[in-house]
């Protein structure tokens, strides 16, 4: 069950589907499923069960609903993305299908290397699938982007924040040694965004899509799922079908790290913005904290040798 809130939101979101055309809240059942910025439902009605996702509010000073929407109908097209029904590009409200059956992974389910190697087999999918996306996913620019939007508001940093971000240069003039590639990319994939059957993995919530280069989507699932060593290698192997080029997984450790150095700001954004979902200022500590011992570690190190050299 939801509350009056949700049910009016609900209600007002329906009008504008199609498909849900002639529906009322009434009509369907509805419960409310988790998410960090959105409201999301699930609802059963005569016509099947959907998704229905109602974007946060705040959430379009950073993101582009119309570049979302492109990416969300070419995934949910080959067949990675949930099925998608509709799609509103002023403000994002969205309706996609219900995967039956799916378990939505997490830090603990990822421990099965059978589902990291499938959710490996998905980000390859869309990787090499031949799609190209409106936008770039543009790492460092962002990062000036939510420094610009935190500047506005007056908003705090955690310590050393600048400083970690100078050292960063060495990764950008390391990704600079030689041309990368491009590919269309998850670029924001929370553990959560898997949904696995057991035989095949759904990636969902395609917000921050953008072309990029393939190793950001691995070296990020590995850092939201919490990977260990054993599970790198098998999201590694998976994806490459064997024999790992050494220039791949050194960007993919340098991406751990920028990830974190890159979601740090989201997460005050999500705390200026007062969001209750979670304690925002914990989360962008911790990530920061979790970058620098990362930046700080011999790993590191070779890691930006090896994406240098290729």
């Amino acid at each position: 069950m939801t509350d009056a809130d949700d049910r009016q939101v609900m209600e007002q979101a329906m009008r504008r589907i199609p498909l849900l055309a002639g529906l009322g809240v009434d009509d369907v059942s509805t419960a409310r499923l988790g998410g960090l910025t959105n409201k999301n439902f699930l609802l059963g009605t005569p016509k099947g069960k959907f998704v229905l996702r109602i974007p946060g509010e705040g959430t379009s000073e950073y993101i582009s609903r119309a570049n979302e929407a492109h990416a969300a109908r070419m995934t949910s097209e080959i067949g990675v993305n949930a099925p998608l029904h509709f799609f509103d590009e002023k403000d994002g409200v969205q309706l996609a299908g219900f995967i039956e059956g799916a378990a939505t992974l997490n830090a603990e389910r990822f421990r099965d290397l059978g589902a990291v190697k499938r959710s490996a087999e998905s980000l390859r999918r869309v990787h090499e699938s031949g799609k190209v996306f409106r936008n770039r996913f543009e790492l460092f620019q962002m990062i000036d982007d939510y420094l610009d939007i935190l500047a506005k508001k007056d908003a705090p940093l955690p310590d050393g924040y600048h400083d970690v971000k100078r050292e960063a240069e060495a990764v950008r003039s390391a990704l600079a040694a030689r041309k990368l590639p491009s590919a269309p990319c998850h670029c924001d994939p929370l553990a959560e965004n898997f949904l696995d059957t057991g035989t095949r993995v759904y990636v969902i919530d395609w917000e921050y899509a953008g072309n990029n280069d393939p190793m950001w989507d691995l070296g990020d699932v590995s850092v939201e799922a919490g990977f260990g060593p054993d599970q790198d290698a098998a999201l590694l192997e998976a994806y490459f079908g064997g024999r790992v080029p050494v220039g791949e997984a050194g960007r993919m450790v340098l991406y751990k790290a920028m990830c974190d150095l890159l979601w740090t700001l989201w997460g005050i954004i999500q705390h200026v913005n007062e969001n209750p979902a979670d304690d925002f200022w914990a989360y962008a500590v911790n990530r920061f904290e979790r970058c620098k011992k990362l930046m700080g570690s011999a790993a590191f190190g070779h890691a930006l040798q090896a994406a240098r050299d290729g």
